[in-house]
């Protein structure tokens, strides 16, 4: 009888994969603690620059994660093309845009930060795509703009489950425009949190200038690194297979005792 669909058998995981998975955790590991040392020398202790917030602006945090999102998933396919978009292909050159980006929103304060935030978004969301391609995947397929925006269900700084949703790593995501709305509802009240320590550090005028440059930094290194796990992940289960990569990849983590997100 003949075997319709039968499962693929991977090897197991040799030395060199098993360090590479290693790596893999080592580095989410060192993106939380880069963001939280970036954090305290601009903005000082989370639950205080939270403070700096109206009450009004707290509440509509969330819908300004959830629109932030959705836009950079529609603008970051072709804002991967044109002379200015192939002179900042590299970590670096997105930190550096979205630095800027981030003084310039701090200058005015609040005001000028709120509206500065689909800029900010989409440089990081750019950040995750280049990110994507150095894997081998190609960033302006609507698949891998999911997988980016998956990334920013990584969490923040304080958030007890900081790190890559793992639960992400081998899913199938659908490429409908409900499947985008619920990873939208899904990542954006992670990336809020993240949203509210920028804003109240920007709240500020002029001094929010050097605390957005600050800010934007530290959170496009940070997104950039959760890719770099996120990305590195997906390209090992395609040559190794999705569990043992994983179950590797959470033994790593928590013998470095780093919080596992698998939700």
């Amino acid at each position: 009888m003949k075997i319709i669909n039968p499962e693929t058998t991977f090897p197991p995981l040799s030395t060199e994969a098993k360090a590479q998975v290693t790596a893999l955790a080592d580095r989410q590991k060192r993106a939380n603690g880069v963001l939280m040392k970036a954090i305290n020398f601009v903005g000082g202790q989370v639950e205080d620059t939270l403070k700096l917030l109206p009450k009004g602006a707290r509440s509509q945090i969330d819908d300004a994660a959830r629109s932030a999102l959705q836009k950079s998933y529609d603008l970051a396919a072709g804002s991967r093309k044109g002379r200015f978009a192939q002179t900042v292909q590299t970590d670096a050159g997105h930190k550096v845009m979205a630095t800027i980006s981030g003084a310039l929103g701090g200058l005015g304060g609040l005001p000028t930060a709120l509206a500065e935030l689909p800029v900010a978004t989409t440089m990081i969301f750019r950040a995750v795509q280049g990110v994507a391609a150095q894997y081998g995947e190609d960033p302006t397929t609507a698949e891998t703009r999911l997988e980016c925006l998956a990334v920013f269900g990584a969490g923040g700084p304080g958030a007890e489950d900081d790190g890559v949703d793992t639960s992400f790593i081998g899913a199938r995501l659908g490429l409908t425009g409900a499947a985008v709305h619920g990873l939208v509802s899904k990542v954006a009240p992670r990336f809020a949190t993240v949203l509210s320590q920028k804003l109240a550090s920007q709240a500020v005028p002029v001094l929010g200038a050097a605390a957005g440059a600050g800010t934007n930094y530290a959170f496009t290194d940070y997104y950039v690194e959760m890719a770099h796990v996120h990305f590195g992940l997906r390209q090992m289960a395609r040559t190794h297979g999705e569990d043992q990569v994983l179950d590797a990849f959470h033994a790593a983590l928590a013998k470095a005792k780093v919080p596992v997100n698998t939700a």
